[in-house]
This record gives structure tokens, sequence and C-alpha cells, in this order.
């Protein structure tokens, strides 16, 4: 084991732990022992917002679109829940970091067999590749549609992030989090004034954060709620916490990696509030704009932009809403590529240059990514955006319940155990998920059989 891992007690494990999560940026960011408390929260700010930004990514946007156009404000009540379960799943993983030393990957590589192991890296690969095409395809839309640049180039520019996120981390893992909340700052800007043109009947808006029966028996709403879900809960999330939340020098002590948890768990939490606001904005401008319009259809990116100058008679209403999908859309590929890099590392244990591996990594994900874009064009975008969402959807179980079993026993956790509370509510939503899947397909073949 390296110097990095000394204090750590690996009971309860397979195997002993390597090198930490991220080794070029593992420990960097320092925490002051001497610092008064809102000096140590300060430093611990930068990953939630990492995290949050793959909870309002361009999957997210055509999911929330397709759901507000189609049925109102209607769906808010799951884009409010699912956050609730993602600031609980998130919590979890920092609490996996913090205590085990350990990221997802690297914790499910040392309490398996590999027969199981290699399988859930196999579910998680498909994720990432499922979650770069979304980012991806918006990135490049967002590209077309401010600039006119082909999707096909489009794409190909979204490579240059790799070169991005090198340069930042060779400044310091600061730098990259500073261009994720800049960036998260122009997107918050954007969806308010679009928000303010809009101006929805607020009574709807707060009604629509009850929950209805409707969500569940109507097939087509499932779909997209399941969607919804799918675009907010994302597995990669979880395997980037886990290992971000490492960038902190917390110190080996229990009283220090308490203190951590605290702070780790606050940040996220925030982050995710913010990111909540942002997707419920976007549900809440497909609504205002296009359901009470009567344009229940309204699911693509580029027909949802083209169409907001005329319904909000303001020529900067589609301006607005491109910069804000570019954003999001550069803001989600440095994360996903960042955890990719996590997810290779932790569960093969491979060790290359930095370089290298964000190339295979980004390659991994963007040849997909690329290919489906250039094959189906403008026409399909639409349908794969929310595809990829449901296909994140059916994977999750696969990242949320080891997370979960991991942070429920005490002799992999230690005195940082999840409280029983706590995994009674994780164990509750991962069961919820689970089941919410299975109808999801049951929903989908029955549909296919028919037709």
């Amino acid at each position: 084991m390296t110097g990095s891992n000394e204090g750590v007690d690996d009971a309860g494990w397979k195997r002993d732990r390597g090198d930490g999560s991220l080794l070029d940026v593992h420990r960097t960011v320092r925490v002051d022992r001497n610092a008064p408390p809102w000096r140590k929260a300060a430093a611990f700010l930068g990953p939630g917002y990492l995290v949050a930004v793959g909870y309002m990514d361009p999957g997210n946007w055509a999911t929330s679109i397709a759901g507000g156009s189609a049925f109102g404000y209607t769906l808010l009540f799951v884009a409010l829940l699912s956050n609730v379960m993602a600031i609980v799943l998130q919590s979890l993983c920092a609490r996996l970091a913090i205590a085990s030393g350990r990221d997802l990957a690297q914790a499910c590589r040392d309490a398996y067999p590999g027969y199981v192991a290699l399988p859930l890296w196999f579910l998680a690969e498909i994720a990432i590749v499922a979650t770069d095409i979304a980012e991806v395809i918006g990135t490049a839309i967002g590209l077309n549609l401010l600039f006119g640049i082909p999707l096909e180039i489009g794409v190909l520019i979204t490579a240059v992030d790799v070169f991005l996120i090198l340069w930042l981390q060779r400044l310091g893992f600061r730098w990259v989090e500073a261009l994720i909340v800049t960036l998260l700052g122009v997107i918050a800007v954007c969806f308010a004034v679009q928000i303010a043109m809009v101006d929805p009947n607020w009574g709807d808006v707060i009604r629509g954060f009850a929950p209805t029966t409707e969500i569940v028996s109507n097939p087509e709403m499932l779909y997209l709620a399941l969607g919804i879900l799918g675009a907010t809960v994302m597995p990669h999330n979880l395997y980037l916490h886990s290992g971000i939340v490492q960038t902190r020098d917390y110190g080996t002590s229990l009283p220090e990696k308490r203190q951590a948890l605290r702070f780790a768990t606050i940040d996220s939490t925030v982050a995710l509030c913010f990111a909540l606001l942002v997707n419920a904005s976007i549900l809440i401008l497909a609504a205002g704009a296009f359901h009470t319009s009567g344009r229940t259809g309204i699911a693509e990116l580029g027909e949802a932009h083209s169409l907001l100058a005329p319904i909000l008679g303001a020529a900067v209403a589609p301006i607005l809403f491109g910069v804000a999908l570019l954003c999001c859309g550069i803001n989600s590929t440095v994360t996903a590529t960042l955890a990719g890099q996590i997810v290779m590392e932790g569960f093969l244990n491979i060790r290359l240059a930095p370089w290298l591996r964000r190339l295979i990594t980004r390659i991994i994900a963007i040849v997909p990514a690329a290919s489906v874009t250039i094959w189906f064009g403008d026409a399909g975008t639409a349908r794969l955006l929310i595809l990829t969402q449901v296909v994140l959807s059916l994977q999750l179980s696969f990242a949320v319940f080891p997370l979960v079993l991991f942070t429920m026993d005490r002799r992999k956790m230690g005195e940082l155990v999840a409280p029983r509370w706590l995994a009674g509510v994780a164990l509750a939503i991962a069961v919820a998920i689970a089941i919410l899947n299975v109808k999801l397909l049951f929903d989908f073949v029955a549909g296919t059989l028919s037709h």
C-alpha cells in the first residue's frame, strides 16, 4: 500500500487498497487543520458542483422538455423526488470514500470476486457511453444552434475537452472546479431570464410538485418519469463523487474524517438543490412555453430552440437557450470524462499516463456517440437522448445496490458506517428504483409486442 493509505483499516475487504482514486490529483487540495470551521467548509466546496453537473446535463434537457410539453407541470414531482434520492445517494458516496479511502469502482474491485466485478465494470462503461452520447449530442446541438456548425463536426469538437481537463488539472484541481462553477452560473442566469419571459402560472407550478398516481398508471408518463429519474440520479455520478471527494487532504484521524464527511455532504446537498432549480426551470419553461400553447409533442432541443422566439416574442430567448445548452454540454463532458477515468482505473487497476488514460476513456465514449450522431442526424437526436436516459435508469441499480450495501457494512466502514435510518432510506430508494425499472421493461416489451 502507498503512503497515502496509512491509518486505514482494510478489514472487511477481500483485497488491500491500492493507490488513491485519481492519483494525479489525489489529496492535492489542502485543508488547513488550524483554520476556523468556515474556512475548512470552503475547502470542501467544489466536488458537489461537479456532481450537480450530471443532474442538469443535455439528457436532462431532452426528458424535461418532453415531459413539460406533454404533461405540463405534473412531472415536477418526479424531478423533486429524484433530487431527494440523489442527495441521499451522493452523501453515501462521500461516506464510502472518506471511510474506506476507496471510490465506488475500487470498492467493487476490492469487495467482489472477478466474475462479479467485471460485469459491474462492463455495465458502468455502458452507463458512461450512454452518458457521453447525451453530453456529446447536447454540446454539438448547442454549437449548431449558436454558430451553425454541423452536428458531425460539433461532435468532433467536443473531443477537445480531454486537453482542457489536462491543462486545468496541471494548474490544480481547483481550476477544474472553477470552470464548472462559472459555467453553472451562466446557465442559472440564462434560465432566470427565460422563466421571467414565460411568466408561468405559479399556482400550477407549486401543484406540480405534489404526487399523483397518474405518473405510475400512464405508461407514456412513466416512461418520461423514468427518463427524468435516469437523467437525474446517474450511475457515473456515484463513481465520480466517490473519487473527487478524495482530492481533499482532510487527514486520517476519525474526528478529521467525521468533519470531512459533514462538509462534503453539505457541499453536495447545496449543489444538488441548485441542480433541482435548473432542472425544474427546464420543465417549467417547456410547460409554460409549449404545453400551455398546445404544442404537446416538443421533444427535440433544436425544435424547442426555434419555437422559443415566436412563442415568447423575444429574439434573445433562443440565444439564452443555446448558451445554457452549450455550457451544460461542456460541463457534462468534462465530468463524464473524469468519471470514465475513475471507472477504468478503479475496476481494472490500470495505471497509464494521465493523457493516455483520458484519451482511451474519451474514445470509448466518443466513437459510439459520433457514429450515432452522424447516422441519425437532426431527426433522431431527441428520441436518442431520451433513450440514453432510460438506459441510464436501467443501469442505475448496478451502482446503487453495491454503494448502499458497502455503506451499511460496519466491517468495511468502521465508525463511519451509515446510521440505521440512513441505511433504511437508501435501501428503500434502491428497491424503488429497481421496481420502477422492472415496470418500465415490462411496459416497453408489452408495447413492442402490441405493435
